[in-house]
């Protein structure tokens, strides 16, 4: 298949564009480099460098298979601050696509949600079927995009997915032993803060708040590897259904506090992580952890790396890599 990877560039953008290569198929990535790496674009793929907004009804041309839609702004905090930032980038950048996929006869495409959506869930695990809440303008643009989906496969024939992912971490290793890892600028994910600390790039570990009801305290997050994440992609492409909008939760089923997550660090690295504790960030909720049975059932989706210490040090390797 040609496929369009918008925002293929960026950490989980470039890991399926790198499988979506070693698959055999054609791949071409648009990104603005605003945020991500033209460094991290796998070798094979071609690469244009331009606003979703701006160029997508040039790139996207009929002789397109489908699209992978990985292009929008992801850090929620930020999105308090300036959600005005996030409905302009992630909202209007996605239904600009849709029309550019509409007139050119596109009608395959995989979304990158996230399980924010769902803010503090009524029950853990979550299933697809819980209550949406966002807490914030990053997951309610997301939110909003999978209504246009489901809209668009309704009216115009899409076959699209939306793939809700949980804490995604780790590192990639391509068949020739490259790693593909996280360079966020300002990194804002536990696992690569807790290393940049252990390797001593930090001072210390700010842990948001430590009355949470949960067994220590601190927040409890799933983590998924994001090999295993980029995989349901690949799954998605080929088990997609005309006139049909699904969606599916990624994680692994398993909860990992924060202080667990900075034991896992320490052991893996040999390294002291010293940590502060600060007070609780608004909207965050105190479990979020994955019922990933639906994406296991239909997409035949089964996770190859759960552990979190094999994350950890996929992730601390990349970090010593990068010098």
């Amino acid at each position: 298949m040609r496929l369009l990877v918008t925002g293929g560039a960026g950490y989980i953008g470039s890991v399926v564009t790198a499988l979506l290569l070693d698959a055999g198929h054609s791949v071409l990535v648009l990104d603005d480099l605003s945020t991500g790496h033209e460094a991290a674009i796998p070798t094979g793929a071609a690469f244009v460098r331009g606003r979703v907004h701006e160029v997508i009804g040039d790139v996207l041309t009929p002789d397109f298979d489908a699209v992978l839609h990985f292009a929008a702004f992801i850090a929620a905090g930020e999105s308090v601050a300036k959600p005005e930032k996030y409905w302009e980038n992630n909202l209007i950048g996605s239904l600009r696509l849709l029309d550019a996929a509409r007139a050119a006869g596109v009608r395959r495409l995989v979304f990158s949600s996230t399980a924010n959506v769902y803010g503090d869930p009524d029950t853990v695990p979550i299933p697809e079927t819980a209550e949406t809440r966002p807490p914030n303008p990053y997951a309610a643009s997301k939110l909003a995009v999978d209504h246009a989906l489901a809209g668009e496969a309704i009216a115009h024939g899409l076959a699209a997915v939306s793939l809700r992912y949980f804490n995604v971490a780790g590192a990639h290793r391509s068949p020739d032993g490259g790693l593909i890892g996280e360079r966020h600028d300002p990194e804002t994910h536990l696992i690569p803060i807790a290393l940049q600390v252990a390797a001593g790039k930090r001072e210390k570990l700010q842990l948001y708040g430590d009355d949470y009801p949960t067994a220590d305290g601190t927040c409890v997050r799933d983590y998924i590897h994001v090999s295993d994440l980029a995989a349901a992609h690949l799954l998605a492409l080929e088990t997609m259904r005309p006139g049909e909008h699904r969606v599916f939760n990624l994680g692994n089923g398993n909860g990992f506090s924060n202080r667990q997550v900075i034991d896992v660090v320490r052991e893996v690295t040999g390294h002291p992580v010293p940590t502060e504790i600060g007070p609780r960030r608004a909207g965050d909720p105190a479990e979020l952890v994955a019922s990933s049975e639906a994406a296991r059932r239909e997409l035949g989706w089964q996770p190859a790396k759960p552990t979190l210490a094999r994350m950890v040090a996929d992730a601390w390797e990349f970090l010593h890599r990068q010098g």
